[in-house]
Formats: C-alpha cells, sequence, structure tokens
C-alpha cells in the first residue's frame, strides 16, 4: 500500500502489482483516480475490474493439463489423491483456479469452480481411462517447501495409500516429495504448476511427475512494455478473449 502511494506522489504513469488481498483495493482505487495505468501480475483481484488489466497465464488450464496427465498416466487405476493448496485462511483465484482445473483434468465433478473441499470426496474420474478416486484432503502449504512437506505428511496421516498429489507450485511439491519418500511412498504421482527452472530440473530427475509451465518473466515484461506504451500516447491493452486478464 505504501508502495503504490509513493507511486501516486511521484505521478508515475503507471504501476504493476502482485495484489495480496481485498486491504489494498483503495490504494489501488486511489491510483487510478490519480491517473495512474494500474496492471495486475499473475493473479486477478477481487473483484478483477479494481485495476485496469491483468496480466497472467490461465491457472484453471495450468491445473486442467496436470489433472488430464494423472489420469492418463494411472491407466484406469485407483486415485487416491492429496491435494495441497496454498491457503485455508484466505480465498484467492490462483489457489482455486489451479486447485478445481486439476480436478476438472481429472474428469472429477468441481462442483463451485471457485470453491475448494467442496467436490465429492469418493466417486468415479472420467479422465483418461477413467477409475475410482477417493480424495484424502485439502491441505494448506503456503506454496513453500516446508509447508508442502507437513501438508503431505498430515495428509499420510490420513491414508497411506495416496498415490496422486497434486500442489499448488513446485516448492511445495518439493515438499511433498520428501515427506512421500520418508513415509516410503515412491510411486506417487506428483504434479504441479509453474514451470520455473528448478521445477523443470525437478520433472527432470523424478521428484515431480509433470508441472505445467507457466512465465511470471513474460508478465512482467509485457506489463512494463504497456505501461511505457500508454506513457507515450498509445493504446491500452485489452483482455484475451472470453477471460477477463491478458492471458
Amino acid at each position: 500500500i505504501a508502495a503504490i502511494e509513493d507511486a501516486v506522489n511521484r505521478g508515475d504513469a503507471g504501476i504493476l502489482i502482485t495484489p495480496s488481498g481485498p486491504d489494498v483495493n483503495p490504494a489501488i482505487e486511489k491510483a487510478r483516480d490519480a491517473g495512474l495505468y494500474v496492471i495486475a501480475l499473475d493473479t486477478p483481484p477481487d473483484p478483477p475490474d479494481t485495476v485496469d488489466i491483468t496480466f497472467a497465464t490461465d491457472n484453471f488450464k495450468a491445473g486442467t493439463l496436470i489433472g488430464k496427465w494423472a489420469a492418463s498416466t494411472l491407466d484406469g487405476g485407483p486415485a487416491t489423491i492429496a491435494l495441497l493448496d496454498l491457503f485455508n485462511d484466505k480465498i484467492v483465484s490462483v489457489d482455486y483456479d489451479r486447485d478445481q482445473g486439476f480436478l476438472e483434468g481429472m474428469g472429477i465433478d468441481v462442483a463451485d469452480p471457485k470453491k475448494n473441499g467442496d467436490e465429492a470426496k469418493t466417486g468415479k474420474y472420467t479422465g483418461g481411462k477413467g477409475g475410482d478416486y477417493t480424495i484424502v484432503c485439502n491441505e494448506p502449504s503456503n506454496g513453500a517447501e516446508d509447508g508442502g512437506r507437513t501438508a503431505m505428511e498430515t495428509c499420510l496421516s490420513k491414508s497411506d495409500g495416496i498415490n496422486v498429489v497434486y500442489t499448488i507450485n513446485e516448492p511445495a511439491a518439493v515438499g511433498a516429495s520428501a515427506a512421500l519418500k520418508a513415509a516410503g511412498i515412491t510411486d506417487a504421482l506428483v504434479v504441479s504448476v509453474d514451470g520455473g527452472c528448478a521445477g523443470v530440473k525437478s520433472v527432470a530427475d523424478g521428484t515431480i511427475g509433470a508441472t505445467a509451465q507457466q512465465y511470471p518473466l513474460k508478465m512482467a515484461t509485457l506489463g512494463m512494455e504497456a505501461i511505457a506504451k500508454i506513457a507515450r500516447g498509445g493504446e491500452k491493452p485489452t483482455t484475451s478473449e472470453g477471460l477477463d486478464f491478458f492471458n
């Protein structure tokens, strides 16, 4: 909030932000009222039109891709699933989009696509060859390696038969894999999202089965280019067709 206010006081042309919750919305509105063009990166604020535009990748599609991969790799076998989310004390779109996208890719009815944990805990998945599924847990990882390990340990205390692990990001996946290894489980499918250098290496060495690659550096680059163009009197960017952000 202080950084946004500083930008207003300087008379900047625009700012890039990563929204962290509704508390920042009044500062964003103040910046826009002062004539700054505000671009959010990675995660749209709530509501999305709080900023002028968001530059992001499609988190729901990313989740769908790894869900499809997991379902196909199971080859019709049963899926005992652990869902390692971002938070359990707040709701952000990147969290439910990736989680619900994964379930959609698996072929599991997500109920409310903007709410984690309200899907049926047992049933049939229809992705790949289809099969039976059981969801053991939804645990927060805070997107961190130690959080992923703790969350996975909690899930393993509920079932030692977990063979599919969805993680919000690759640090959480690495932590989850460490917990699985410590429990003597070496054949679980671990999937994630981001595709950073460390994450791709984790796929190569078998720590993660698959990840959906995204491009945070490109988001920031395009955002800076857009603000520079606007400052020179150029056209403003527009959202991608069918979405509320620039994909």
